[in-house]
C-alpha cells in the first residue's frame, strides 16, 4: 500500500494547480520546501447545495468507483458544512465543499494550541464561556492522552501455546 503524497503549497488552490512538490512525511516536505511546513486541511472552490453536483465538478480529484485515481493522489475529500443564513427565518442547510489536505509552507501559528482538551475544559467550567474561535480550536485539536498508557499485564503468569503462539494460556 502506497502512502498519500500530499502537495506542498502556500494555499489550497496552489496545492491543486501548481504545488512546489509532494511528500508523504513532514521531514520530506520540509526538505523539498526548504523551510518549516505544517499539515493543514482547507476548503477550496465554491459551495454546492447538492453532493452529486459537487462530485461531478470535482470528479477528477475524488476517489470513487471507476475514478482511476491513484492511491498517492487521494488528498481531496468532499465535506458537508452547515451554512447559516444572516436572515433569521431561513433555516440552516448543508453545502458541500472540497477539502484539500496539504503541507502548508511556513509555520502555522495556532494561538489556541495551549488550550486544555475539550473533555477537561467541559468538566472544569471555570471562568467565562469560550468564544467561537476557542470552541473551534477545541473541536479541531488532536486528541491527547490524559495519562500515559499502562503496559499490558501479560506474561507474568502466562505463556504462549506451543501450537498457536498468538494465544496465551495460564502458567501453573
Amino acid at each position: 500500500m502506497s502512502a498519500i503524497l500530499y502537495p506542498i503549497a502556500n494555499s489550497p488552490a496552489q496545492a491543486l494547480e501548481q504545488p512546489v512538490g509532494r511528500a508523504a512525511r513532514e521531514s520530506d516536505a520540509q526538505r523539498l520546501a526548504g523551510e518549516a511546513v505544517s499539515f493543514v486541511r482547507e476548503f477550496v472552490g465554491q459551495p454546492f447545495r447538492d453532493e452529486e453536483e459537487a462530485r461531478r465538478v470535482w470528479a477528477a480529484r475524488l476517489d470513487g468507483p471507476g475514478s482511476g485515481l491513484q492511491p498517492e493522489d487521494r488528498f481531496c475529500d468532499l465535506k458537508p458544512i452547515i451554512q447559516r443564513s444572516r436572515v433569521p427565518f431561513v433555516a440552516p442547510h448543508s453545502v458541500w465543499r472540497l477539502s484539500v489536505g496539504y503541507w502548508k509552507i511556513g509555520a502555522v501559528v495556532n494561538p489556541k494550541a495551549d488550550l486544555p482538551q475539550a473533555r477537561a475544559a467541559r468538566r472544569t467550567r471555570k471562568g467565562d464561556l469560550p468564544d467561537t474561535a476557542a470552541l473551534g480550536a477545541l473541536a479541531h485539536q488532536p486528541l491527547r492522552p490524559i495519562k500515559p498508557q499502562q503496559p499490558l499485564d501479560i506474561g507474568l503468569f502466562e505463556v504462549p501455546m506451543p501450537e498457536d503462539p498468538q494465544r496465551l494460556i495460564p502458567d501453573e
